[in-house]
């Protein structure tokens, strides 16, 4: 683990550019395909977040950017 946050977490919420803001998250290696897709699909139901990149790291580790429109920022944060 890196970054000092435990793995499945959210990471802090940035807004860029005015346009979206962004929220890291590390899904921790061992969780199968259809955890994951129901968690992530849990945050854009929820919280207006969709996928804006995905990266599969050689140890298992999954790390994916949620982004949303700026002016939705009224919903909640994401929460795993």
């Amino acid at each position: 683990m890196t970054g000092g946050r435990p793995e499945g977490t959210i990471g802090r919420v940035e807004a860029v550019a005015g346009d979206y803001e962004f929220a890291p998250l590390r899904i921790p290696p061992g969780t199968s395909r259809s955890a994951a897709a129901t968690m992530l699909s849990l945050q854009a139901d929820t919280g207006g977040w969709e996928l804006a990149r995905l990266q599969l790291h050689a140890d298992g580790t999954c790390k994916v950017i949620l982004r949303r429109r700026a002016r939705l920022s009224y919903l909640p944060k994401p929460h795993i």
